[in-house]
């Protein structure tokens, strides 16, 4: 029997920035006091005649690959950082991604960018069929990582939902969802949700509208987020989340990352790229 598969969406990364690996070996150097050795004359000529720019574009350095490979002494490549933009991945990879401690991590948030979705939401008031009316919209935002549709249409019911369950309970519910410049247009495109939506997206926006609401995000949520990690935590991400034994979702990113982080880097993290 043919087993049942569900569609997913890949993330996207894209490597915003490199500090290059000069800074990592004028690190180690200034340890040994040991700068006449290197084979990047920038390095050699540092102590008298600092040349920043040429040090940052360094390709290689001998001194950190025998650091990083014959005596394991990581702590001189923290010097060196990259910076990923993640596009589409889910909350759940968020969950796991945030356990590596040492990096700097800024994430889309729910708080300030969920106004489509309540206001989908107020506009489906509006609607004779408000769940096909909140269900199309929802899907026109591409919001999940999941992509199958008979799936997204049992997801996006438990969000409208819990929605509703929320507006029969709280007489506060609009004044919580809707900036108080636009509370008019629900009046003044009343019985037409299509209209109310189009108004209402185009209206101010209320302010961390999502404070009210975040109960209604899932795992399956898409995030965008920019990372920044030194490249001893990166190896660590590397090493345990671009394997067999990672959940699946978090080895796509791991590996997506990897695809983009240039050789240079990898041939001091990766013993499959050592001698590149």
């Amino acid at each position: 029997m043919q087993m049942y598969q569900i569609t997913y969406e890949k993330p996207k990364v894209t490597l915003l920035q490199e500090s290059g690996l000069g800074v990592a070996e004028i690190a180690a150097r200034t340890c040994y006091d040991s700068f006449e050795n290197s084979e990047n004359e920038c390095v050699r000529n540092a102590m008298t005649t600092l040349d920043s720019q040429e040090i940052n574009r360094i390709e290689s350095s001998d001194l950190l690959a025998n650091l990083a490979w014959v005596h394991h002494h990581h702590s001189i490549i923290e010097h060196a950082t990259l910076s990923y933009l993640i596009q589409g991945t889910s909350r759940g990879v968020l969950q796991e991604h945030a356990r590596h401690r040492i990096q700097a991590i800024s994430v889309r948030s729910t708080r300030y960018t969920m106004s489509s979705v309540i206001n989908a939401f107020v506009a489906s008031l509006e609607s004779e069929n408000g769940f096909e009316f909140f269900l199309e919209k929802l899907l026109e935002l591409h919001l999940f990582v999941i992509t199958d549709k008979a799936y997204l249409a049992i997801e996006i019911r438990a969000i409208y939902e819990k929605l509703k369950f929320q507006y029969d309970r709280d007489g506060d519910f609009i004044n919580n969802a809707v900036a108080k410049s636009s509370l008019p247009l629900i009046e003044e495109y009343k019985y037409n949700a299509k209209a109310l939506y189009e108004a209402l997206e185009a209206g101010k926006k209320k302010r961390n509208v999502g404070d009210a609401f975040k109960h209604i995000v899932t795992d399956n949520w898409k995030v965008d987020m920019v990372v920044t990690f030194n490249i001893r935590s990166l190896k660590n991400y590397f090493d345990l989340r671009d394997s067999g034994a990672a959940w699946f979702q978090i080895q796509w990113l791991a590996q997506a990352m990897k695809e983009v982080t240039p050789v240079k880097y990898l041939k001091l993290i990766d013993k499959k790229y050592k001698d590149c």
